[in-house]
């Protein structure tokens, strides 16, 4: 049977992608992959031979060719992960799936190609037992014509009397000879089948056990790493805050850093601050002689100040008292306008007299 099938008699009649897996021969309990990702892996129906198989095919290597027989059973042994047991190739079979729905699939089509495949074993079965019992009628029949021929004489005899008929049954009775033999045939070959299929189930129980052994160690090894998941979630959890603690620790000493350069800018501006105080320091004491020759002077202006504040008081004591004066005598000198006035209007009036008394004349 050649691993990739003709399609003139092989069809697929489902596939889907899984990790294959193949059971580590020493050992009987590691896992080996069988391919470096996922694969195509197919059912296929061969009409001719009214048989089921599963392939797979990785490139160009045949990773899986596993013929199913009604003795196989597909295990789930995770929710993504199944086996079954192949006793014609001697090992274990395991896919690894993207998701529990793919899984369910494949194993449910794996129900129903192994129904299909005890179907066809019962009626090759029955379709033996009817060759077989047919064989053995005819090897029945051979006795009572043997007895016939011996009741009725020799072949000779037969030969004398019978004449066609006689001829007829001969070849009749060479024909059920012939048929006895390949009944006999037959029967050591379906005898040879039977034992090689005891054999068989016997593997396939033995491959069983240790799979169910298999199981068992996998539970554990599934329970063991579950909890060392656990406790590296519980880890990665610690490192998570570790590394949270870490990165603000990073902030601060980035913000420490800044601060530091601000406190080192402002150091350097005070050590500026501080030299240009030193060389003002240095002239301290020439501001301060100038600073004692400049209170000498505002001493003695002061000093004058004073001498000019009282000349001023006494200026002003003699403004206010010539205000005075000039009030009065603005006062006396409006009286004598008055009276200038007055003597004017006298004045002018003895004129027109005069002048009147000028014209009488």
């Amino acid at each position: 049977i050649s691993p990739v099938p003709p399609y003139s008699r092989e069809q697929p009649i489902f596939t889907t992608r899984a990790h294959v897996f193949q059971i580590d021969p020493s050992t009987k309990k590691n896992w080996v992959p069988a391919s470096k990702q996922a694969v195509t892996v197919s059912y296929f129906y061969d009409s001719t031979r009214n048989s089921y198989r599963i392939i797979s095919v990785d490139g160009a290597k045949v990773i899986i060719n596993s013929t199913i027989t009604p003795n196989m059973t597909f295990t789930k042994t995770s929710q993504k992960f199944g086996q079954w047991a192949d006793s014609r190739a001697n090992t274990v079979f395991g896919l690894g799936f993207p998701s529990e729905q793919q899984l369910t699939k494949f194993a449910e089509k794996f129900q129903e190609v192994k129904e299909a495949a005890k179907l066809a074993r019962d009626r090759s079965q029955e379709k033996i037992e009817t060759s077989s019992n047919h064989s053995q009628e005819s090897g029945r029949e051979t006795p009572s014509s043997t007895r016939a021929s011996s009741v009725n004489g020799t072949d000779d005899e037969k030969a004398s009397h019978g004449g066609p008929a006689e001829a007829h049954l001969k070849s009749e009775n060479d024909k059920l000879k012939i048929a006895l033999a390949q009944s006999s045939t037959n029967v050591k070959k379906w005898e040879t089948e039977l034992q090689t299929l005891r054999e068989s189930n016997a593997r396939l129980s033995t491959a069983l056990q240790e799979s169910a052994a298999s199981i068992e160690h996998w539970k554990k090894q599934f329970s063991a790493c579950k909890e060392e998941n656990d406790q590296l979630r519980g880890k990665i959890e610690e490192l998570e805050e570790q590394c949270n603690e870490i990165n603000k620790e990073k902030e601060r000493n980035a913000q420490l850093s800044r601060r530091l350069q601000e406190l080192e800018t402002e150091l350097q501006d005070k050590e500026l601050e501080l030299e240009e105080l030193r060389k003002q320091g240095e002239i301290i004491p020439e501001l301060m002689s100038e600073c004692e020759s400049v209170s000498e002077q505002l001493q003695a202006a002061e000093k004058k100040n004073k001498d000019l504040e009282e000349k001023v008081r006494t200026l002003r004591t003699e403004v206010e008292e010539n205000k005075h004066r000039q009030t009065n005598l603005k006062t006396e000198l409006k009286n004598f306008l008055d009276v200038l006035d007055g003597k004017i209007d006298e004045l002018h009036d003895f004129r027109q007299g005069l002048s009147k008394l000028g014209v009488d004349n």
